[in-house]
């Protein structure tokens, strides 16, 4: 038989780890493993009943064919609304594109605009896909770490310095996944001066869990630094938001040329995103989002739950300013024994602890930050108490 030749791209990326836990901890749950999956990243609260039926009604009046590439007029005038409404920044309907998932935004514009060895700048930790996607866009992915005694929040120096003339992009995720961290206006304004005085980088700014913060009102960057709109790209989508991860819509706002390069890669790749999906979008945007409030109320009770038991056990926990996830140190048990072993990474410990007590978290080494480790606190509350009391059994009982 005739063996598959695969492409050298696929040599420079790496399976999504947090993909690669979630499955294992469903194939332990298949075998009845009792197994609580604090390892994925979305709501666990229902699409609300104003966006379901948009999509139902959609069906019904047959709005089930193709549509425009990067949306229906609808959707991107709704889109429009969102960005004058939430941050002042008013785009026309050629800026501004929907897509199959906010995923695929960031690949085409690293497809559309990265040159062989074109540098990106990702702080860490990184959500697992960014530098994946680069390295398949034939870029070189420069990591700027950012500590836990900082917030996890980069520094205007940090990133100035490893600039080059190379460098093409600088990645921006606030509320931040793995972390939960919020970049303050503050501090996102002085990383937009600096950027002003390096006009060839252009931004990718990440604002998919802009409304699920708990303090200080997320904003994004060209809303901070205006000048900076013509060369930043945002990309959102209605994923976290409107717990709706398996509708796939995304959706971005950017400079002209950039987004007609991308609706051209689009048009070659996914085409449009899902019409009924689309219809149910417009009705998410513009619909009432009193919702949020009682989810982000929710969300900050196990956020303060979870941060305060993994304290407890010596895992030492920063409170994230948003988004459904903490990003706890595991350095104090690693070197120690545990069932399976001696616990030497954090992947070590991700995997005793899942087989041991079928608690599912993700190795921290995957986003770029050795030694930590990502808990979603997107399930329910029993579920979170009854797995802080597993690991905390867990960690006790480690020689």
């Amino acid at each position: 038989m005739t063996s598959l030749i695969l492409s050298p791209r696929l040599e420079a990326m790496a399976p999504s780890a947090t993909m690669a836990v979630t499955q294992k901890a469903r194939d332990l749950k298949a075998q009845g493993r009792d197994v609580i999956a604090l390892s994925v990243g979305e709501p666990d609260f229902d699409t609300p009943a104003h966006i379901r039926e948009a999509a139902k009604r959609a069906i019904d009046e047959g709005e089930t064919r193709y549509t425009a590439v990067d949306g229906t007029p609808a959707l991107k005038a709704a889109i429009a609304r969102k960005f004058s409404r939430d941050h002042g920044l008013d785009y026309a309907d050629d800026a501004i594109m929907a897509t199959s998932g906010g995923k695929f935004l960031i690949f085409a514009a690293m497809l559309a605009t990265l040159r062989e060895g074109d540098e990106v700048i990702i702080p860490a930790p990184y959500w697992v896909s960014y530098p994946d996607i680069v390295r398949l866009a034939g870029g070189v992915p420069v990591i700027v770490e950012t500590k836990a005694s900082e917030g996890f929040v980069p520094s205007a120096e940090a990133l100035e310095a490893v600039i080059t003339e190379k460098t093409r992009w600088l990645f921006l995720n606030s509320p931040n996944n793995p972390t939960g961290a919020v970049i303050p206006k503050a501090r996102l304004a002085e990383i937009g001066e600096m950027l002003l005085r390096h006009p060839h980088v252009w931004v990718l700014k990440d604002d998919i869990y802009e409304h699920l913060s708990y303090g200080e009102a997320v904003t994004t960057l060209p809303a901070v630094v205006p000048a900076l709109k013509e060369r930043t790209l945002i990309v959102n989508g209605a994923s976290k938001a409107y717990a709706m991860t398996g509708w796939r819509l995304g959706f971005g706002a950017g400079p002209v040329p950039l987004m007609a390069a991308m609706r051209k890669l689009a048009g070659q790749a996914t085409s449009n995103p899902s019409s009924v999906t689309q219809a149910a979008g417009v009705a998410a945007l513009d619909g009432d989002h009193g919702f949020l409030d009682g989810w982000r109320s929710v969300f900050q009770a196990r956020r303060d739950l979870v941060v305060s038991k993994l304290n407890e056990m010596g895992l030492d926990c920063p409170t994230p300013g948003g988004a459904f996830y903490v990003f706890p140190s595991c350095i104090s048990v690693l070197g120690r024994q545990g069932p399976g072993g001696e616990i030497g990474t954090d992947g070590d410990f991700c995997l005793q602890l899942l087989e041991e007590t079928g608690v599912a978290a993700v190795p921290g080494t995957a986003f770029g930050a050795p030694g930590h480790f990502r808990v979603s606190y997107a399930t329910d509350t029993a579920a979170l108490e009854t797995s802080m009391d597993r690991l905390a059994q867990f960690v006790a009982g480690l020689g």
